[in-house]
Parts: C-alpha cells; sequence; structure tokens
C-alpha cells in the first residue's frame, strides 16, 4: 500500500488534492453526449467557465473532441480550431484558473499547454499517438492516464474482462512503468467510466475504486456525471441523471476519489461539502459508553 501523492504541479503551482476537487468539463464540440453544441462559441464558453469557476471549480477540462460511443474522428484542424482560441481567452480572462485540455493529440495538447492550459486528460493513454508521452515529457505538465478498451468507434460494442477491476489495474501498473521512465510522475488516474465497459463493470469499477490509490499511491479521477451507467440503471436520459450523478459522486468519494469531474459544478461541490461533514462529524457516545459506572 502506498501513501497517495496528492499534489498536482501545474504551471508553476501547486494544487492540493488533499481534500477532493472539482474538474469542470467544457465541451467545446457539437455532438457530446449530454451538451454538445452549448458551448462552441467562445462567448458561451467563457460564461460557462465563469459559472464553473463561481461555483467552486478548481479545473476547467476543454475538449474539442466528442468521446461518446459511437463519436466520429475530428480532423485535427477542426480540434485546434475549436480548443485554442477558448483556451486563450479563459487564460485572459480568468487567469488563476486551471485549464486542462481533453485530446488524444500530442499535436493537440502542445498547442493548448503553449496557449496556457497546465494538464493533459488523454482517454487514450497514449495509444492513439505515439508521441503524446514524449510531448508530455517536454511539456512538463501533469498528465490523466485514463482507461479504454477499443476505441470510441468500438468501445461499447461488446466489452470483455475476466476481471475488471485487476485489469484495469494492471494497465495502469504497465502505462506508468512507460511514464516514469520518461520522467512523468504527476499523474492522476481514470478507470474510464464508460469507455469499453458494461453497466456491470462500471459498478464493479465504482464499488473497488479505492484500491487503486491504495496499489499504486495516485490520486483517483472519477467520471460519472450523466452517463449511461446511470442512464441505464434508472431509465432515463442524460438531462435527468443529475440526481443520480450526485448519488454516485458520493459514493466515489466515499471510496476515495479525488476529483469529479462534472458537468453540474455547484451540485458536485455541494456533495463534496456534505462528504467532508459526514466524515468529520463526531458520532454521539453510545448509551451504554455514557451510562455513569456503577462501581
Amino acid at each position: 500500500m502506498h501513501t497517495c501523492h496528492t499534489t498536482l504541479l501545474c504551471r508553476g503551482r501547486l494544487i492540493d488534492l488533499s481534500e477532493p476537487q472539482v474538474m469542470g468539463i467544457l465541451n467545446l464540440t457539437p455532438d457530446s453526449f449530454y451538451d454538445g453544441g452549448r458551448h462552441t462559441l467562445p462567448e458561451s464558453a467563457l460564461r460557462q467557465t465563469e459559472i464553473m469557476l463561481k461555483a467552486g471549480a478548481i479545473f476547467i477540462d476543454a475538449g474539442g473532441a466528442s468521446s461518446r460511443p459511437g463519436a466520429e474522428e475530428v480532423p485535427v484542424e477542426a480540434e485546434l480550431s475549436r480548443v485554442i482560441p477558448v483556451i486563450e481567452a479563459i487564460v485572459r480572462c480568468f487567469p488563476e484558473a486551471f485549464i486542462s485540455v481533453d485530446t488524444w493529440r500530442a499535436e493537440v495538447a502542445r498547442a493548448a499547454c503553449e496557449a496556457g492550459a497546465g494538464m493533459v486528460n488523454d482517454i487514450s493513454a497514449g495509444r492513439f499517438d505515439t508521441a503524446m508521452y514524449e510531448t508530455l515529457q517536454t511539456l512538463g505538465v501533469p498528465y490523466v492516464l485514463m482507461h479504454m478498451q477499443g476505441t470510441p468507434q468500438t468501445m461499447q460494442q461488446d466489452p470483455q474482462y475476466q476481471n475488471v477491476v485487476n485489469e484495469v489495474l494492471e494497465f495502469f501498473i504497465g502505462e506508468l512503468e512507460k511514464l516514469r521512465s520518461l520522467g512523468i510522475k504527476d499523474i492522476v488516474l481514470d478507470p474510464g467510466f464508460g469507455f469499453g465497459k458494461t453497466v456491470s463493470q462500471n459498478f464493479q469499477l465504482l464499488n473497488n475504486l479505492d484500491v487503486f490509490e491504495k496499489v499504486l499511491g495516485l490520486p483517483v479521477l472519477a467520471g460519472v456525471s450523466r452517463k449511461s451507467m446511470i442512464c441505464k440503471v434508472l431509465k432515463i436520459s442524460p438531462e435527468n441523471a443529475l440526481n443520480g450523478t450526485t448519488a454516485l459522486h458520493m459514493v466515489a468519494l466515499q471510496r476515495g476519489a479525488r476529483i469529479l469531474r462534472a458537468h453540474d459544478v455547484k451540485e458536485a461541490v455541494e456533495t463534496i461539502r456534505l462528504w467532508k461533514y459526514l466524515r468529520e462529524v463526531q458520532s454521539p457516545e453510545s448509551p451504554e459508553s455514557s451510562e455513569p459506572s456503577k462501581s
């Protein structure tokens, strides 16, 4: 069992994860599964960024290519044109914000960090672009390492595991060896809820989320916000999945999640506040222990 590495160095500033934090999702795509098309213009993206920062988000995760199941690959030029102007605008308007770029492309990661991003969130763990790890080595920014079976086009067709928790853990161990050999140490683990897993497998991962930090000593990000693991169980649409998201956020916190990646920042922050209060409050003495001694 390892002691968790609870700080990230992001553009010369330390981010403390000894208490859980929220990463606000900023989708700059027309086809994301929940809020596609809402924030494709810089003005709208800035308004949403302001809302999320005021609500308590520490990170803003900007992405210009949808990774929903079945999503078509976006040309690199389109991804750059969506992401870079928004990151530049966020840096101008909210210079204290920590910006993460959600991309699997090394070229986009580099351009985003040059524009002001300070973290790379890669759904592919370097598999889709072999230049990613070496690019991270030169950028020197924190990296979100995510597990996915297959690709966004194929991942939900028929995911198969003998033991999903063990296989995700083994995957992390192998990738961490590669990253550390390049001197990359600021790493966040994301088990990849909804990325090549059945509903049952997603819940198995959630129920065992604490395994990853205990074994690997790295902070874990939980990305369950409005996902199909909620919608399929409750038979609802993503638009109606806020209550289910909040319920699973509490479970993730109880299982050791350090970052909640969320569409609804206010609600995620409130969940963390309640979790902290629940953890800190003193339990009342039992009637037996409060009885005076008869001796």
